[in-house]
């Protein structure tokens, strides 16, 4: 099994920066691509950005150029640096894992995090 633990969430005012940590651990699994998704109030979850294991990135046009995602695969961690936030950023931000893991055998892994909350104020 594996889980996912994100960090770095919180209060920032519009226009600031943070920067979101999400780590997996577990046994004998493999990731592929790792992204990040945003729930804002009222909304659908949607992908704000993701990167594969070799490092090629897709991002929504909505944070092109304001928020860069990153990953250490030797630590199965994935970052997302946000700045020039908007109050539009505000949502909960969830880590998202696919790949494979062995329970007896190589089966699909799409795993979640339970998110944590961005707020940008005006």
């Amino acid at each position: 099994q594996v889980q996912l633990v994100e960090s770095g969430g919180g209060l920032v005012q519009a226009g600031g920066s943070l920067r979101l940590s999400c780590a997996a651990s577990g046994s004998l699994f493999r990731i592929s691509t790792m992204g990040w998704y945003r729930r804002a109030p009222g909304e659908q979850r949607e992908l704000v950005a993701s990167i594969t294991s070799g490092g090629s990135t897709d991002y929504a046009d909505s944070v092109k150029g304001r928020i860069t995602i990153s990953r250490d695969n030797a630590k199965n961690t994935v970052y997302l640096q946000m700045s020039s936030l908007t109050p539009d950023d505000t949502g909960v931000y969830y880590c998202n894992a696919v790949g494979s893991t062995y329970a007896g055998r190589w089966v699909p892994l799409d795993a979640w995090g339970q998110g944590t909350l961005v707020t940008v104020s005006s």
